[in-house]
Order: structure tokens, then C-alpha cells, then sequence
């Protein structure tokens, strides 16, 4: 027979959760008292297990999704369990496998040894775990959510999947330049929305897996340092207390929310928020013009939401250079994104119906006004201690005081306990949390290794994209160091124009005294693959004559970097001429 695993009730009075782990796929085999996957609730989590034997058919969920009581989990064929123990006790929830008070009352205490635990799974978190299992440490890894963290669950990988989606939607609705004909193309955001959850699934299982194969113990809660040698966590009906020699804070960072009048409303979202939408909404008003909210202002925009965007600064993605800037908002522009910088937002107002908002701001003195379905605070992120009282632990913060400060070691005021990633607020970056990771880890097991900044690549998904490297020409002139600069446009590139992808251009600064490079910017077509080149010529301290001696493969778009680069020298480009 064919049975529907529904909900039948979370802990506490909830009436809603998010599916946190699936342990099982489809056409798995599954036993009474298997565990089928956790749900995480506001006033506590829970692991449903089954009262079927039988195999898995359809898992209707993914990690993620919101989920109410009543609503259908998973389609199980099999056989509903009669033993004697389950049909006298008559309980719904013990029929679906919810036992919360039971476990809770037959809690477990243990305690283990270790010599590393890391708090928060994310890209810091987790590569740091894998890296010092890989070199023989005991390791113990704590994350309250998803492994993977904000990065793969609510930010990078998400938001990339979206943004191929609608590309794929804009590409289409222009396909008659490629000689493509398709009449009044549509999208369903529910498909957009399911592959992009089955992207995150399948990553986050990735993870898992490397973390089992690397034999690292996992506990799902809240870690709390009880003292620089002890953690303490409670996952389920266990309660843990982890003795260790080392500590590592990896637990990332939070939106940041201004206090703006009337932030409060419900008509507010993050990005995270964002990345949980039923339906887009079909006008959008974006609260700051950095990488966050220019991103969201393309993918809004290609799948056919008015959107306007709200910037404080002179101007959006202000820490890039002018000529970039000044491309990527003249293309946000035709596309028809509303672009207000040098704007701070006053208030913000529900309407009177409670469906729509009104964005109040200043502009250089004079008010402006903006209606939307919809708010996207895009304003920054902070960093998340999460429990961790650093105060009675003695670890310091940065000066703002902002973050946790760490040296170039990732070494706290604790010598024994380190931070990497979002919470250092160094560099709010997903690789560079993975580095600061591996360095941490070098240094625990004996290893003089220092945390490198001088060559981060940045990556911004935008339509075109836009990446950039080393320091820009305003911080050379700044700097006094005399420079060669030298672009090379896509429109004269071969690839980019079979691509259909005309705008945009690679830059490259290179030290007038010794040809040396020591930066780069691209925008436009694989412009977050193409910077790897110019990384790696900045890390090794290549001259131009020394990369442009290598053949670049024809037709394509690395050919652009070759050509920038050679507008540095006296011979200038050979495809472009002024």
C-alpha cells in the first residue's frame, strides 16, 4: 500500500517548521524507527521517524522549505507497522514517530575527547574540519542549521542558481537574435524556485558525505563554550560536554537590519528571505546598492519585476572603479532597473491595506517617494556570535567593535580558541573564510602559517558579471604608484560576440617600473572565471611580458585578458584599435 507521511504536529504550539536534514533519498528501504528527516521550529526541533516498513517513493520536501502541520512529507509503499507496543498506545504522533517528550525525558549525557571543535558548518567551518582530519586531528564539527551555512543554504549557491534561471528566461525572450523562434516565453517561479533547492540538497549532501568520509563527528545544536577547553551542545535527547584542545568560532554573520522607521513591517525581506519566496514580487524596492542588492536588481529584473534601487552612497557598488561602475549601471539602466544613489531611506510606510509599501528618502534634500509590493534590506551583514559569551571568555573584539579580532594566525586574545570567517569581519567572502580555515587548522597542528589578503578575488553576479582583483587604479593613484592601464573591450572579442554578449571590457593595472601586475577588473561575459588568470599573475608577481608570452586558445573570452594586457605596452592591443 501507498502512505502519506504527513505532519502531524511540531513541539511546543507551532504550527509551522523548516525541514532541516532528509536521511533518506528516494528508493531507500526504510524500517520502523528509521529517522526520515529533522524539522527546526521556534520553540524546538524534531526528528520524524517512520512507522512504515517499506521504500521510499516520492520525498515531497527539500531542505529548506517551510512546512505546516497537515502538509505531506513523504509517499512511503509498504506496510504500516502493527506490533503490539504501537497499535495499544493509540498516540498520533507516536504513529507518525514524534516521541519529543520521551526522548526529552530519557536525555543522555556523555562526554567525549577531541582536539579541535568548530562552531558553524559553513564554507570556513567545514573546510577547516575536513582540512584537519585530512592531517590526522580528531575533529568535532557543531552547526545549528544546515551545513553549509549562509553560503551554500541563503547566499552564494542559491542566489547563482536564480540568476541562471533568469538568464535562461532572458535569453530566451531574445532568442529570435540567435534565429530562435519562441512566441510569449513564460517562467513558473515554483520550478525556478525547486531546482534551486535541489541544487542546495544536492551540495549540502555533498558536504555531509565528505564530512562522514573524513570520519568528522557532527552535532546538530547550539555549541556553547563553556571554557577554553570545553564546549557543551544538546542535539535531540543527548547532551554533550566536548573537552578539547582547540576551538574554532566559525559562526558566520547575520543581515543587518537599520533602525529606519517602520522596518518592522511584514512587508520587509532579507535576502534570505528572498531565497524562501512562493511567488516574486512583481515590484521590488531594494534598500542599498552594494553586491547583495545589485544582484537580486538583475535576477528581479530579468524574470519581469519593476525594480528600483535605493543607494546611501554616490553611487551603486561603490568599491569598484569609476569606468566599472559607470558601465554596470549604464546596463541596469536599459534594462530598465530605477537607480537612486546618494539616497537615504527615512521611512518606510505601509499602505492602508497592508499589500503594498511606500519607500520615503531624501536626496540631497528633497523627498522622493517609492510604492512597491515588496522591501529587500540589502544593507550589509554583521557578524553572529550566536550564544558565545566572549566576554567571560576573554576574547576581544575588533575595534568598531565589530567582529572578532584575530591576528594574522586567526589566533583570538585565546591562544587556544580561533575565529575565522564573517565573524572576524575582515572580509566577508566565502573563500576567504575556507583560507582562513585552512590557516587556523596549519597553526593548530604545529605550522607557522599567516592569513594572506593580498590577492581575493571578488565576484559579482550580476548580468553582465563583474569581478575584480589586486587594487583598483583609484587606490594606486592614492597610493602614489605609477601605473600602465590597459583595456580591452568584448565587443572586439570573437567568442563574446558569437555569445551575443557585446558589453563590457577587461582591465588590467600593472606597475609602470617593472611591468608587474598587481590588478584587474572584468566585466562581462565568464568575468568570475576569467579574474583566476589575473589572480594568479598578482600572486606570483608575473610581469605582462611573461603571461602574454602564453598562447591563449581561439575563439575565446580569455583572449580579452591577453589583449588588455598587451594595451599596457607601448605595441598596444593588436584587436582594437582607439
Amino acid at each position: 500500500m501507498i502512505f502519506d507521511v504527513k505532519l502531524e504536529k511540531l513541539s511546543g504550539h507551532n504550527k509551522s517548521g523548516v525541514i532541516g536534514r532528509i536521511y533518506k533519498v528516494e528508493g531507500d528501504t526504510i524500517k520502523v524507527g528509521e529517522e526520515l528527516f529533522d524539522i527546526e521550529a521556534k520553540k524546538g526541533n524534531i526528528t520524524v521517524t517512520s512507522d512504515v516498513e517499506g521504500k521510499v517513493v516520492k520525498i515531497k520536501v527539500a531542505q529548506g522549505d517551510k512546512v505546516s502541520i497537515g502538509d505531506v512529507l513523504f509517499t512511503v509503499e509498504g506496510e504500516k507497522s502493527s506490533s503490539k507496543a504501537d497499535t495499544n498506545k493509540g498516540d498520533a504522533n507516536k504513529k507518525q514517530g514524534f516521541n519529543y517528550m520521551a526522548n526529552f525525558l530519557k536525555l543522555q549525557k556523555e562526554t567525549i575527547e577531541t582536539d579541535i571543535v568548530i562552531l558553524g558548518g559553513g564554507p570556513g567551518g567545514y573546510v577547516a574540519a575536513i582540512e584537519a582530519a585530512k592531517q590526522g586531528a580528531k575533529v568535532v564539527l557543531i552547526e545549528k542549521e544546515n551545513l553549509g551555512g549562509t553560503c551554500l543554504n541563503w547566499g552564494c549557491i542559491p542566489t547563482k542558481a536564480l540568476v541562471r534561471s533568469s538568464e535562461v528566461y532572458e535569453l530566451v525572450k531574445n532568442s529570435e537574435e540567435y534565429g530562435i523562434f519562441k512566441s510569449s516565453p513564460t517562467f513558473d517561479f515554483s520550478k525556478i524556485m525547486e531546482r534551486k533547492n535541489n541544487v542546495v540538497s544536492e551540495l549540502v549532501g555533498g558536504i555531509d558525505y565528505l564530512l562522514s568520509k573524513n570520519n568528522i563527528t557532527v552535532f546538530r545544536g547550539n555549541g556553547e563554550i563553556i571554557d577554553k577547553n570545553m564546549v557543551f551542545v544538546r542535539e535531540k535527547n543527548k547532551e554533550i560536554t566536548i573537552n578539547t584542545k582547540n576551538i574554532i568560532i566559525a559562526t558566520g554573520s547575520k543581515a543587518f537590519i537599520p533602525p529606519i522607521k517602520g522596518v518592522e513591517s511584514k512587508n520587509i525581506l532579507t535576502s534570505k528571505d528572498m531565497l524562501s519566496l512562493n511567488e516574486l514580487p512583481k515590484k521590488i524596492v531594494i534598500v542599498g546598492g552594494g553586491v547583495i542588492g545589485m544582484e537580486f536588481a538583475f535576477i528581479c529584473n530579468a524574470l519581469d519585476s519593476d525594480v528600483s534601487v535605493v543607494e546611501f552612497a554616490e553611487d551603486i557598488l561603490i568599491a569598484l572603479d569609476e569606468d566599472i561602475r559607470n558601465e554596470i549601471r549604464e546596463i541596469a539602466v536599459e534594462k530598465g532597473i530605477k537607480v537612486y544613489t546618494s539616497s537615504k531611506v527615512e521611512e518606510i510606510i505601509d499602505t492602508e491595506e497592508g499589500k503594498s509599501i511606500v519607500v520615503v528618502f531624501d536626496k540631497e534634500g528633497k523627498k522622493g517617494y517609492i510604492t512597491g509590493d515588496k522591501v529587500l534590506m540589502s544593507v550589509g551583514r554583521i557578524p553572529f556570535y550566536g550564544d558565545i559569551d566572549l566576554e567571560k571568555l576573554g576574547i576581544d573584539l575588533n575595534e568598531r567593535p565589530r567582529g572578532i579580532k584575530v591576528n594574522s594566525k586567526m589566533q583570538t586574545s585565546v591562544d587556544n580558541i580561533y575565529a575565522i570567517g564573517d565573524v572576524t569581519n575582515i572580509i566577508q567572502l566565502a573563500h576567504v573564510a575556507s583560507h582562513q580555515g585552512i590557516v587556523a587548522v596549519e597553526n593548530i597542528l604545529g605550522k607557522d602559517v599567516e592569513a594572506d589578503y593580498s590577492t581575493v578575488p571578488s565576484a559579482i553576479f550580476t548580468n553582465p558579471e563583474i569581478a575584480s582583483v589586486g587594487i583598483t587604479e583609484k587606490v594606486a593613484k592614492e597610493k602614489g604608484i605609477s601605473v600602465n592601464v590597459g583595456n580591452f573591450p568584448f565587443g572586439a572579442n570573437g567568442k563574446a560576440l558569437t555569445l551575443g554578449e557585446r558589453r563590457g571590457f577587461v582591465k588590467v593595472i600593472t606597475e609602470e617600473a617593472t611591468g608587474i601586475i598587481i590588478g584587474g577588473s572584468i566585466i562581462g561575459p565568464h568575468a568570475t572565471d576569467l579574474i583566476h588568470e589575473i589572480a594568479v599573475a598578482i600572486k606570483n608577481k608575473l610581469t605582462v611580458e611573461q603571461v602574454v608570452d602564453t598562447i591563449h586558445a581561439h575563439p575565446t573570452t580569455a583572449e580579452a585578458v591577453h589583449e588588455a594586457l598587451l594595451a599596457t605596452t607601448p605595441k598596444g592591443a593588436i584587436h582594437f584599435a582607439e
